[in-house]
């Protein structure tokens, strides 16, 4: 495959390299595997710890609104009614709105730079809410926080994907999920120490103090990553330019383009790769899919809560209990993906986790034992996180004819997944406290339908792999 075809998006803003000759270095096996095993080892020391720390803090101050509540802050705002519940809603739907135009540009600029962009405005206006005084001045922060962190994520795995082939990417997927599920596991105890030290210091509340410091901190890290994220495969721009040999951007253009399938060539324009993604089913599939796993973790949100009715102990007691299920779920999501590579197989690694979810629900509706609900936390966390790892890169990989249907299609289904996160807190009345029957056994539902796209998913693939069989290509969905 053609250096351009592969790479269009590269091309566009770079020099093409001079022409190597790649075919003969894969003449000699034992150095071109080399040289491959060296530009992966160097991309998962810088890339992918990069992608991390950013969205750790993408999840906090996507999120510390909820500890602040735990504060003055609806004091000290004003807020009445229903205002803080919309004002944890309304910055969904500028997340929404930004996803798809944000990777559909993406494709046309440079990573190393639109993305730390993002992150420096996301910090900013994050940290500003710290100086808000209304409910009308917290709702326009909380929608522009929507609209500045939406293109991270779609745009973190379109990365990935352009440069970890399908046998690598879940495991690559998991750990950067993972720092969403570490960032739940912290996150309130880091305001449960900000609160404690700094409420009050300099005539500023704690929760103020809170948007304030976890917002500078993800501006720093965003500073660093325009030094350590790189651009499109092949381009001699980001940190390619100093972390990688002329080789090794040669060859992280080759492995890909070797690893894509290719049912039918499509032409590199932005729109042409938005109407390949609409058009595929598959795509779709992938959304409800996503949805139904959003659907299912609708706990998330309300877990201290659930926690809390199990009456093992005070509030700080119940703090520290969050924390384990949620970092027992990123080891788990960890080996999942490293087995779902290892054995290049996604839709049976998906669904086996939704199977303890399920378990995990239905136990939370047959008991009132503590220690029985405790542990089904275990159960039904570990089992949604590892499976949503798997989506990304199982999405990615399945839809990859070209870049921009790549870019395109993973937003699609980024955005529209979100749709879950809308509609599940509405399973939590406050009047089914604290076992919250009605959420147990709809979010036990939204497993089922995550679980059945999977399979369908899967039996689509197959029957994909034999019709390339049959044509005589030598690339295959990953099933």
């Amino acid at each position: 495959m053609d250096f351009k075809t592969e790479s269009k998006a590269a091309s566009d803003h770079i020099d093409v390299l001079k022409e190597v000759p790649v075919e003969a270095m894969e003449e000699i096996s034992e150095e071109y595997r080399a040289i491959e095993k060296r530009l992966v080892r160097k991309l998962d020391y810088t890339l992918v710890p990069m992608l991390w720390v950013l969205y750790l803090f993408n999840y906090l101050d996507r999120n510390n609104i909820a500890q602040a509540r735990l504060n003055s802050f609806e004091d000290d705002l004003n807020l009445k009614g229903n205002q803080f519940n919309i004002a944890v809603s309304v910055l969904n739907v500028g997340y929404m709105l930004m996803q798809l135009p944000s990777n559909m540009l993406l494709t046309r600029t440079r990573p190393s730079l639109y993305i730390p962009v993002w992150a420096a405005l996301w910090s900013i206006i994050s940290a500003s809410t710290a100086a808000t005084h209304s409910f009308r001045q917290l709702i326009a922060v909380r929608f522009l926080l929507g609209v500045a962190e939406a293109p991270f994520f779609p745009g973190a795995m379109y990365l990935l994907s352009c440069y970890y082939t399908r046998k690598e990417l879940a495991v690559r997927t998991a750990l950067l999920y993972s720092g969403v599920i570490l960032a739940t596991a912290f996150s309130g105890l880091l305001a449960a120490g900000i609160f404690s030290g700094l409420d009050g210091v300099h005539s500023m509340a704690g929760w103020q103090w809170l948007f304030i410091l976890e917002g500078s901190g993800s501006f720093l890290v965003s500073l660093v990553a325009m030094f350590i994220l790189p651009d499109f495969p092949g381009a001699n721009t980001g940190s390619a330019k100093w972390l990688l040999t002329e080789e090794e951007r040669r060859i992280s253009v080759n492995r890909i383009s070797r690893d894509r399938v290719s049912e039918k060539t499509i032409d590199g324009s932005v729109w042409s790769g938005l109407a390949a993604a609409v058009k595929d089913i598959k795509t779709w599939i992938f959304v409800i899919m996503l949805t139904g796993n959003h659907s299912a973790y609708g706990f998330n949100n309300f877990f201290p809560t659930i926690v809390k009715g199990f009456d093992l102990g005070n509030n700080t007691i119940t703090l520290i209990l969050t924390a384990p299920p949620y970092l027992l779920a990123s080891v788990v999501a960890f080996a999942v993906a490293l087995s779902s590579d290892r054995r290049k197989e996604r839709g049976w690694h998906m669904s086996a986790p939704m199977v303890f979810s399920c378990i995990g629900f239905i136990i939370s509706v047959a008991t009132l034992n503590k220690a029985a609900r405790y542990t089904a936390a275990f159960l039904y966390i570990c089992g949604c996180f590892s499976s949503n790892a798997l989506v990304f890169s199982w999405a990615a990989n399945t839809l990859s004819q070209s870049p921009e249907k790549r870019a395109c299609a993973t937003a699609i289904i980024n955005l529209l997944s979100q749709l879950g996160n809308i509609w599940s807190p509405y399973f939590f009345p406050k009047s089914d406290g604290p076992r919250y029957v009605m959420a147990m056994l709809l979010m036990m539902a939204s497993t089922v339908i995550s679980m059945l796209s999977a399979m369908l998913m899967k039996f689509l693939l197959v029957r994909a792999n034999r019709k390339l069989k049959a044509d005589g290509a030598e690339q295959l969905f990953t099933l």
